[in-house]
């Protein structure tokens, strides 16, 4: 699924795709750029390719021209911690709950997939986020 002018990069993309599909009754759709992952009609991650400085909100936020980047929520109070202020994470401007991390070649998966599974269980009924427990 490419989500922007030059295409993302597909490994990437399955990773994440394997670690929310993972979880109950979570439908993924193509996004304005990129692809998210919704519980309901919620969005708890989305994956965007940066290409060129584009899309520019992403790339400003994440300080990152070209590679990709992935959203998740986490509760107001667990954002403001300092780790998600500095590399690899970010904090994008436009929700209180909202941080993201620059995905590369050191990205530790596991960490990242429990971020996403924290997301969802912010989200996600109580009776749904218990049968991922």
């Amino acid at each position: 699924m490419n989500s922007s002018p030059g295409g993302a990069p597909p490994p990437i993309f399955i990773r994440l795709r394997a670690i929310g599909l993972d979880l109950p009754e979570v439908r993924e759709e193509r996004a304005w750029t990129g692809v998210r992952r919704n519980i309901g009609r919620r969005n708890f991650t989305h994956g965007v390719a940066l290409d060129g400085g584009w899309p520019p909100g992403y790339a400003r936020v994440a300080a990152l021209d070209s590679g990709c980047v992935c959203t998740f929520l986490l509760g107001r109070q667990r954002c403001a911690a300092m780790r998600f202020c500095r590399a690899p994470f970010f904090r994008p401007v436009w929700f209180p709950s909202i941080a993201g991390v620059v995905i590369d070649a050191s990205t530790d998966w596991d960490k990242l997939g429990s971020l996403i599974r924290e997301s969802y269980r912010v989200l996600a009924p109580k009776k749904v986020a218990a049968a991922d427990e």
